[in-house]
């Protein structure tokens, strides 16, 4: 991997209030009690034990990260098809288009999405963030040029084409996120799927790991996390220090603070793996302390793989933007 300094200093600081979902609204999720998943497929007993009443065609709406990479194992462990992803990006054609100051989207990595798509050979259905974080307050409703109307129409958008019933969230920890998303879902009669939701974050970091997630940090913006030490490196490398800076300092183990961010190169549900041929590390605060940096993705290729999960492969890949 080649390493290119950026030195560049851009304005704002990161803010790591953009974060989770709940499957159902107010009386708290409703989610199926999944095992990890190992190997590079689902047990049949694992799949019968988590099943749930009613399969459903499901978009997974993805960052490229490790939560909605897992979250959509657990939606085909409880029986249900991933037909389709769904993705909000940044106008790459304005300047520091990267890290988008946005309190719902994780918007770093945003270059590789479309190679994700293909390593899971399913339909792409991506949409500009033309909107900004305007309703903030603790409830949502329909705000006109608010970010969450973005959502809105890029899932009405997925429905409309795949006769999609449900939408995979790897939603953990934020309120703020579960309020504008369930307020999207209602609208549109979607069922929301948040597997993660609330569960400890040790234990979920142990299973993604364990599941041969393949994920690598592409953002910190925390103290003790250091750009020219911590990009670029796996979970399972990060995951001992990540529990030593949880004990220290408080950090998120799964990042939910707005700590780091990652990016999926692999995983059980990709028939190939995404290999990172040159990165760049992009200064966004030099602060002293607890600096914020991303890793720019510029070049990757996709290589074969032995296998997949079985059962995921009704469609193939094809990307639809707007």
């Amino acid at each position: 991997m080649c390493a290119r300094v950026f030195s560049k200093v851009l304005k704002g600081q990161y803010d790591g209030r953009g974060q989770a979902v709940q499957e159902t609204p107010s009386r708290g999720p409703t989610r199926a009690s999944v095992t990890p998943l190992q190997g590079p497929g689902l047990s049949s007993a694992l799949a019968a034990r988590t099943r749930t009443a009613r399969t459903m065609r499901v978009a997974g709406l993805i960052s490229g990260g490790k939560d909605s990479c897992y979250n959509m194992m657990q939606c085909i462990a409880a029986g249900h098809h991933i037909v389709a992803l769904a993705n909000l990006r940044p106008d790459e054609n304005k300047v520091e288009s990267d890290e988008l100051d946005s309190y719902m989207y994780q918007t770093v990595g945003h270059h590789a999405i479309d190679l994700y798509a293909e390593a899971m050979a399913l339909p792409l259905y991506r949409r500009t963030i033309r909107g900004r974080s305007l309703e903030t307050g603790r409830m949502y409703s329909r705000c006109e040029g608010d970010e969450v109307e973005d959502l809105y129409e890029l899932l009405k958008l997925v429905k409309e084409k795949e006769e999609i019933e449900g939408v995979s969230v790897g939603a953990i920890l934020s309120d703020y996120q579960r309020v504008r998303v369930e307020n999207v879902c209602k609208r549109l009669n979607l069922k929301l799927l948040a597997y993660l939701w609330q569960r400890n974050q040790e234990d979920l970091l142990r299973e993604m790991i364990a599941s041969n997630i393949e994920a690598i940090i592409i953002k910190v913006a925390a103290l003790g996390l250091d750009p020219d030490k911590h990009l670029g490196k796996t979970l399972g490398e990060m995951e001992p220090y990540l529990l030593e800076l949880s004990t220290k300092y408080g950090v998120h183990v799964c990042g939910e603070g707005g700590e780091y961010e990652t990016f999926t190169l692999d995983c059980p549900l990709f028939k190939k793996k995404i290999i990172v041929d040159c990165s760049e590390v992009v200064i966004h605060s030099a602060d002293a302390f607890a600096p914020v940096a991303y890793l720019r993705l510029s070049e990757l290729h996709l290589e074969a793989k032995v296998s997949s999960v079985p059962g995921n492969d009704e469609t193939t890949s094809y990307i639809h933007n707007s």
